[in-house]
């Protein structure tokens, strides 16, 4: 077994346990009808301080009845336990597997009470775990509710996205704590031609609790592939929320996020926010949500699922994943944190004490954006279900900032990753010059010194890279389903060295990207360009550059800090 050696999300933790929410992921969900191409969708940021992105991957397997697995936590690679291996596990790519199953997450932690210290399983191992026992998304319902119902739920509150080649669910999950093994959930299928978000808030309400299209756990069996069943829960789901004295009223009107994690401010702006500004650009009747995304929850709550007024394409997803407020009251370029260079980052921590002119000291804080600067890795899946599995599986890989990342695309039958994506391949305190997240970190944070500047290059790159793979795919799709109908593995073979070689190729080109930049902008200076080359003057030396200073608004409110500090006396020069 492949034991990932990462560190996830763990300032979460300490931030989590005073209820701000401010660091972890990102989810959007995307459902066929409402693609363009009627693929599935669903995109994961995996956000933290300590996250090194890298691409994991499991190879397909038997194993002997009494083989174990031994299981570590995501976050901090701490080992708790073992459970027992199935006698086959599927092959699996990143958050996607082989059957065109892609599991997404994002933590609300809720409760702090409910999390228990004896439990074997963890969010992260969960996700690995069930791509490897389930071929559809209703199965990875059904793996997930019982491999911690029989190991225990090690971690506290998750909304996870599940999506395979015809459906799309949301499964919002937390532990039971010590007080009972297991966990408490409710699962929701996302209505054909909708989309949905959830961002570290628990995003399910009420929801329906009998009928033809509602289910509990105790009647799943073969009710769970009946295609009417549209919403899942534990059958405890409630009656454990009233033994925990979260909730006292009538079972029809049970609103799991009230009971298990309340909505708050924190919730509401640094979490549901992100959620709001997806939504808004897809469809802008929902800017009646803007006050409450900006934290006013005496206002009503968004819905979980919308539907879009166009249909959505798989570079439309990508974009929704760039996403710092722009053109809401919470855009990030527009404010004096932004800088001179309107930089739409906060240098951490989320939130932060100041003392007022009469010396009480109080507490501000910064927005979370989806688009932020400690992203390990994130992704955009396709589940594709007009093509093979083999073929179908797509999983849209990047790493650091989704800002200025480039989304290569990987086939999920692909036998290797990528030397740049490798496992192993450096760390969070080793550098690498031919990993992906070094080099790509080495490009944003020489941007954000001068954002405005530098951030047009980095898109322009990004665009025309991206652009180029999407165009290029439904070549690589024929060739690899001609290869695939005459022979499995010459099919296999062809996507896996495309996934590789272009992945790398990309990592390389963005290598020299990041040289043309450091030249270009060396010292705050731009050096003018023709024909492709920097400039020279006729005795072949360098050119003057350009010295684009700063804008009238920065002027302005250095005059308004310093007074005629810096004032050039009358007659000087």
């Amino acid at each position: 077994m492949l034991k990932i050696n990462t560190i996830h999300k763990l300032i979460i933790a300490i931030l989590l346990l005073v209820s701000i929410k401010s660091e972890a992921c990102t989810n959007i969900l995307v459902t066929k009808g409402a693609s363009t191409d009627e693929s599935t969708m669903i995109t994961y940021a995996a956000d933290a301080h300590v996250m090194y992105g890298e691409l994991y991957y499991w190879p397909a397997t038997d194993w002997q009845k009494g083989d174990m697995r031994k299981v570590y936590e995501w976050d901090t690679n701490k080992y708790l336990g073992e459970i027992t291996q199935p006698k086959h596990t599927y092959g699996v790519i990143g958050n996607m597997n082989e059957f065109q199953l892609a599991i997404g997450e994002t933590t609300f932690t809720g409760r702090t009470e409910l999390k228990d210290s004896t439990g074997i399983i963890d969010y992260g191992s969960l996700i690995y775990i069930t791509l490897q026992r389930a071929k559809n998304a209703r199965e990875a319902i059904k793996v997930m509710t019982d491999l911690v119902n029989e190991y225990g739920y090690y971690s506290t509150g998750e909304s996870f996205s599940i999506a395979d080649t015809e459906e799309v669910w949301i499964l919002e999950m937390i532990s039971k704590g010590t007080y009972e093994k297991g966990a408490v959930w409710v699962a929701r299928k996302i209505p054909d031609g909708y989309i949905s978000g959830h961002a570290n808030q628990a995003r399910i309400t009420t929801f329906p609790q009998s009928g033809k299209t509602a289910i509990s756990s105790k009647k799943m069996g073969k009710k769970l592939f009946d295609k009417r069943i549209e919403t899942i829960y534990s059958h405890d789901v409630i009656s454990f929320a009233k033994k925990m004295k979260y909730f006292d009223g009538k079972d029809k009107d049970f609103d799991f996020s009230a009971a298990y994690a309340p909505i708050d401010f924190g919730g509401a702006r640094f979490c549901d926010a992100r959620v709001y500004s997806v939504f808004r650009k897809v469809d802008s009747s929902i800017e009646k949500y803007e006050e409450y995304a900006m934290g006013d929850i005496t206002k009503e709550r968004m819905p979980l699922w919308i539907k879009p007024k166009n249909k959505l394409s798989v570079k439309d997803v990508m974009e929704l994943m760039r996403d710092h407020y722009e053109d809401t009251p919470m855009d990030m370029t527009a404010d004096l944190g932004a800088g001179p260079s309107k930089l739409p980052y906060r240098w951490r921590r989320l939130t932060w004490k100041h003392k007022d002119a009469n010396g009480v000291e109080q507490k501000y804080f910064n927005e979370r954006a989806i688009s932020t600067q400690q992203t390990g890795f994130s992704f955009v899946s396709q589940s594709r279900g007009w093509l093979p599995n083999a073929i179908g599986g797509l999983i849209w890989f990047g790493v650091d900032d989704t800002y200025s990342t480039v989304y290569t695309p990987i086939y999920t039958s692909s036998t290797k990753t990528p030397n740049s994506f490798a496992v192993g391949n450096g760390s969070m305190t080793e550098y690498s010059a031919t990993s992906a997240f070094w080099i790509f970190n080495q490009v944003s944070n020489f941007a954000y010194m001068r954002y405005d500047l530098i951030i047009e290059d980095v898109r322009k790159k990004q665009f025309e890279l991206e652009a180029k793979y999407i165009e290029t795919i439904t070549e690589i799709d024929k060739k690899a389903v001609a290869l695939y109908n005459s022979d499995k593995k010459s099919g296999i073979d062809y996507v896996t060295n495309f996934s590789v070689n272009n992945a790398d190729e990309m990592v390389a080109d963005w290598k020299n990207f990041s040289n043309y930049l450091l030249v270009k902008y060396m010292d705050g200076n731009v050096k003018n360009e023709e024909n492709g080359k920097f400039k020279r003057n006729k005795h072949n030396y360098p050119a003057s550059p350009q010295y684009p200073g700063y804008s009238d608004e920065w002027k302005d409110e250095v005059i308004k800090q310093t007074g005629d500090k810096f004032l050039m006396p009358k007659g000087g020069h």
